[in-house]
């Protein structure tokens, strides 16, 4: 005898929820302790604040690094976001991988110019 309690029911979606959740904490905190050490050195540094100080702080290889890193975070916090708003709310499947490849160009083409900025100081 067999008893089946409940209704069967198909899952279905694509199941981000929990990893999505975790990357945009995590990255939302890298971007926090960037923009608190960025401040400390902000406020640490004497005399006037202009070109020259901002081109100072970000000119350390390491810092070129760390801060490229932040824009990695910062582009795939905003991939999740936007992703789960255009799945969310943008029903025709053409227009929504429409706007999906345009998110993702838009972010890479963010990232390229994050490069140029970076490496010319």
């Amino acid at each position: 005898m067999t008893n089946h309690i409940g209704s069967k029911r198909t899952v279905v979606g694509a199941h981000y929820g929990l990893r999505d959740w975790m990357a945009q904490r995590l990255t939302a905190a890298l971007m926090a302790l960037f923009t608190l050490l960025v401040l400390v050195q902000v406020i640490f540094t004497r005399g006037e604040i202009g070109y020259d100080k901002w081109a100072g702080i970000f000119s350390p290889q390491w810092m070129k690094a760390l801060t490229f890193t932040i824009f990695l975070a910062l582009s795939y916090h905003v991939w999740v976001g936007m992703r789960d708003i255009w799945m969310d709310y943008i029903k025709p499947v053409g227009l929504r991988l429409a706007l999906h490849l345009f998110t993702i160009v838009w972010l890479l083409s963010c990232l390229g110019w994050a490069v140029q900025v970076l490496w010319r100081l």
